[in-house]
């Protein structure tokens, strides 16, 4: 009899495979453990518990994978799941199926993607809202009143008097504006005068006013691209990925909202990836004013209590859109139809902490998980993208004409400053840059200027001995601001001006190169009567930095913007009709394959913001690479001829997309056990790799070798296709457990 019960209660029994949530390597695989039958109701995929960890049970915390109705081994070792993590936040099961998909893609921790996927990493105590109602008869109520006029109550008789008969008076009034303590509140709740209510508010970051609703109409262009992408959308079975080109000024905006209102009424939602926090404001404002309250985003810039409501609102079904950078894609909706990711080219969408993910490939991932579609917009595509798109595993839709009959591509010049230096012009502005300011200036129309460096000058050097002021935590320079400090845009070091050379001791110390600082400073002196606004990370420090300096110019509170690359992105302004690029090479000389397709995506999305509203645009670019093909094919706004120029390049040096390409950063306190754990692997890598499956490079000091005071080396590994990667990766990880690697050395995969 005994034993029946036994086995009975051996089959009722239910355990939970789980993931610790301690980042650790050797760590990183799953755990089985008992479900208490009081937290059977309450356990399913993605709560997170607390389970007991070794000899000493140490409690740790644990994220549930799946249910199992069957013991890994003997059902007396396996150990009972504590409780619930009471102040998690439950993970959808889509969204560990996608933190799976990106452990394998991206070579990453378990834990690491889980974490990231997580929407939020814990509850945040909700907003409430109090409220003081009347809570006696009408008669009693007047009758202690009085009693209290009579005794010069004078506290008690201000707050009976401002609750009206009917309706709240809110909580904080009293206290601000009517000086009542809280204990003369508390009393008169005890006496039943009065009653207490609070309510759950939802924190709205968008708190702007909603215009009158304007649906413009498509132009046969945008038709046409709407009715291939609807084609795709209710095509049953997989969908493919659509890349929608769409030059600059086309409208793909207006196509978006087209989309998602038709996912709307299918009664699902929809995600809007953008790049930049700096396009958060106009964005939201153009889908706000089209689908009102159900639509919120978020951004890095929010506070917690923020970011947990919207996503709360999203997974209670309170919202349709939800628009924000990379972390949007995993907003838990509960029924996800489409995701669009906007700009799609943008390096912003990759992260740089792991799981060093690409917020357009799990984008794709995620859409195909659900059941949806992912439209991939951009003017200018990425080589990814487009490469993709030529093998038909993505839909090509093109719209080739702007959006607006009267605009047209601006014209666009080209100056070789070295012509402009031996011509006596030593300054940052060309003749003909200069000569394009002056006509705007008195036309009343605007011009932005943008520079790829922030700071007053890039470095500053010795002119004695030729050493430049470097930081003693990073292997790079620090850079001069205007407020006379040098500083460290890496670690944040920062010291004032130094008035000699550490190296020599000269006096003859001065700063080198152009940034946004200076550039301004020359404006005004060139155009004393201009009004400027910089824009760059120095002047976008506070919570709405970007939204205000965007909002003044939009405004015409400005006649010229300078700033960083962010200005030239994505960016609306009907009064623009000229842009210039005053160091259009600078991306040029960077130590990544990817140099000239991001020069040229650039300098043609530059050359967009110009003349979008009817008047007619130009643009100027500034270089010392005149002849490079990606100039001459920007200056040309010709996409093809830039991608065959640029995928003959891909394919003769074997770069992506034309192969898969991994760097395998190793980073220390120790530079020796950097470099000697990175040499081991490489070795390890070589036996396994035939020829023609692989390639391993390196091993090899970082481009910026120290940061921080942590060593950096790279390893570079190209294989012949995807699902190799992913087994060498994968090898990488086992590797560093069976060598029990040093401690205090830790790698990172960056899938290129």
């Amino acid at each position: 009899m005994q034993s029946d019960r036994g086995r009975r209660k051996l089959l009722e029994a239910i355990y939970a495979q789980v993931i610790l949530d301690i980042t650790s390597g050797n760590l990183d695989r799953t755990f089985q453990y008992l479900i208490p039958a009081r937290l059977r109701e309450q356990i399913r995929p993605g709560t997170q518990v607390i389970v007991p960890l070794g000899k000493g049970n140490r409690q740790v915390k644990a994220y549930v994978l799946e249910l199992e109705d069957r013991p890994a081994c003997e059902p007396e070792k396996i150990k009972e799941i504590i409780d619930l993590s009471h102040d998690a936040v439950p993970v959808e099961s889509q969204l560990i199926e996608l933190a799976f998909w990106m452990k394998r893609r991206y070579g990453a921790a378990m834990i690491q993607c889980l974490k990231t996927v997580l929407p939020v990493a814990r509850r945040i105590k909700a907003a409430e809202k109090k409220e003081i109602y009347r809570a006696a008869d009408q008669a009693e109520y007047e009758n202690f009143l009085a009693e209290c006029r009579r005794k010069h109550q004078k506290a008690r008789v201000r707050l009976l008097e401002a609750i009206p008969e009917e309706g709240p008076v809110p909580y904080e009034l009293v206290g601000q504006k009517l000086h009542v303590a809280a204990s003369v509140i508390r009393n008169l709740e005890q006496k039943g005068l009065i009653r207490v209510q609070s309510r759950t508010i939802m924190r709205n970051p968008f708190d702007r006013e909603k215009r009158e609703k304007q649906i413009l109409k498509l132009n046969p262009t945008q038709q046409e691209a709407l009715r291939q992408l609807m084609e795709e959308l209710h095509c049953p079975g997989e969908k493919k990925p659509c890349l929608l080109y769409g030059i600059t000024g086309s409208g793909k905006t207006l196509v978006y909202m087209e989309l998602i209102e038709e996912i709307r009424r299918q009664g699902k939602q929809a995600i809007v990836l953008i790049p930049e926090i700096a396009l958060t404001y106009q964005t939201v404002m153009r889908f706000y004013n089209r689908f009102g309250d159900r639509v919120s985003f978020i951004n890095s810039r929010l506070s917690a209590g923020e970011r947990y409501d919207q996503f709360l609102r999203a997974k209670n079904g309170e919202l349709d859109v939800m628009i924000g950078p990379r972390s949007a894609v995993f907003t838990p909706f509960p029924n996800l139809g489409l995701i669009i990711v906007d700009e799609e080219h943008e390096s912003a969408y990759k992260s740089e902490t792991a799981p060093r993910y690409h917020a357009r490939d799990v984008a794709i991932a995620r859409a195909a998980m659900c059941g949806g579609m992912a439209v991939l917009g951009s003017a200018t595509p990425s080589m990814e993208s487009a490469w993709q798109a030529a093998q038909k595993q993505f839909r090509l839709v093109t719209m080739n004409k702007r959006a607006r009959e009267e605009a047209v591509l601006p014209s666009v010049h080209v100056v070789d400053m070295r012509q402009e230096m031996m011509a006596g012009n030593k300054t940052m502005f060309s003749r003909l840059l200069y000569e394009k300011l002056k006509e705007r200036l008195e036309r009343k129309e605007q011009s932005m200027l943008f520079l790829n460096r922030r700071g007053y000058s890039s470095f500053v050097s010795c002119r004695s001995c030729g050493e430049a002021i470097k930081c003693p935590h990073c292997d790079v320079t620090l850079t001069l601001h205007r407020n006379n400090q040098l500083k460290c845009h890496y670690c944040g070091y920062s010291i004032p001006m130094v008035q000699s050379c550490p190296s020599c001791g000269s006096p003859y110390v001065a700063g080198f190169g152009t940034g946004t600082q200076k550039v301004e400073e020359k404006l005004r002196e060139l155009f004393p009567e201009a009004r400027i606004l910089r824009m760059d990370m120095d002047t976008t420090q506070g919570k709405n930095g970007h939204e205000n300096i965007i909002a003044a110019f939009a405004n015409e509170e400005a006649d010229i913007l300078v700033g960083t690359q962010m200005i030239v992105k994505g960016h609306d302004f009907g009064k623009v009709t000229l842009v210039g690029a005053l160091a259009a090479d600078t991306s040029l000389y960077t130590s990544d394959f990817r140099a000239c397709e991001r020069t040229y995506q650039l300098l043609t999305q530059a050359a967009g913001r110009a003349g979008r509203s009817g008047l007619p645009g130009e643009m100027v670019i500034q270089t010392y690479k005149p002849e490079n093909y990606s100039i001459q094919t920007a200056a040309a706004q010709n996409y093809g001829a830039f991608y065959q120029e640029e995928i003959r390049y891909r394919r003769m040096m074997h770069y992506p997309p034309c192969s898969c390409m991994a760097k395998i950063i190793f980073s220390s306190p120790s530079e020796n056990n950097a470099r000697e754990l990175a040499a081991e692997t490489a070795a390890a890598l070589r036996k396994r790799l035939h020829a023609g499956a692989g390639q391993v490079l390196g091993p090899s000091a970082a481009e910026i070798g120290r940061i921080n005071d942590i060593f950096y080396y790279n390893l570079f590994l190209r294989t012949s296709g995807r699902e190799l990667m992913n087994r060498e990766l994968e090898f990488i990880n086992s590797f560093m457990e069976w060598t029990k690697c040093k401690k205090d050395v830790m790698i990172q995969f960056d899938i290129l």
